[in-house]
């Protein structure tokens, strides 16, 4: 019974989004592993700001100096 366990800062995911996650992880490990995706849970889990850290600063610090995890 595979579990996989998705940790994100808390900003803004959509419920569309985080479905897209499971479903996509789900086929990963139905493809990759030949495991039955009746049986493969996929837990997101949201993280705020102030309680995630990065190179010795909270994200949210990190955020309002514009230092961003989006794609260039």
């Amino acid at each position: 019974m595979p579990y996989v366990k998705i940790e994100l800062t808390r900003e803004g995911v959509t419920r569309e989004q985080k479905q897209t996650l499971i479903k996509g992880v789900t086929d990963l490990i139905t493809n990759t592993l030949n495991k039955d995706p009746h049986l493969t849970h996929v837990v997101i889990n949201e993280v705020e700001l102030d309680d995630w850290g990065y190179a010795g600063e909270q994200v949210s610090v990190l955020r309002e100096k514009g230092i961003t995890a989006d794609k260039k």
